[in-house]
């Protein structure tokens, strides 16, 4: 389980199906693989209206010129729960790794967090910084984190 939250002082979000352009809007984003170098990761995704993204994704590369996004991949048991208040919203995403994982799952992951806050200008933050141009599809810029 993932949680999410962020000021925010005007939402921009419109889109409400599954798998929606939800990055052109207000969203929250999980990277996440089990495999290192990251040639195949994982994009989760969940706007303040509660709509969901997700995508496998091949990189042989590491860089989005060779990127492959799967859209039609559904992830089982993945979900997320929204909360809004005044001025921040906030966000809970259930991801099971086994799906992800299907060898078994490992203690190091290959990860990234974004957020993107389309309230004027863009506000684009990330938990392991991707550099300049932004482009958070750098799987060689994810983190690592370690499952206890």
């Amino acid at each position: 389980m993932i949680r999410f939250d962020g000021r925010d002082a005007g939402r921009v979000a419109t889109r409400t199906r599954r798998d929606d352009a939800l990055w052109e809007e207000d969203v929250y984003e999980v990277f996440l693989t089990p495999e290192d170098p990251p040639t195949r990761y994982y994009e989760f995704e969940v706007n303040p209206l509660g709509a969901v993204f997700d995508a496998r994704i091949d990189s042989p590369r590491l860089r989005r010129p060779t990127i492959c996004v799967d859209v039609l991949w559904d992830c089982p048991g993945f979900g997320a729960r929204v909360r809004t208040f005044p001025g921040r919203w906030s966000a809970r995403l259930t991801i099971p790794l086994a799906p992800l994982a299907p060898g078994g799952v490992p203690q190091r992951w290959r990860a990234n967090f974004f957020r993107v806050d389309r309230n004027a200008p863009d506000e684009l933050s990330a938990w392991s910084p991707v550099g300049l141009p932004v482009d958070f599809h750098r799987a060689d810029r994810f983190g690592t984190l370690i499952l206890d």
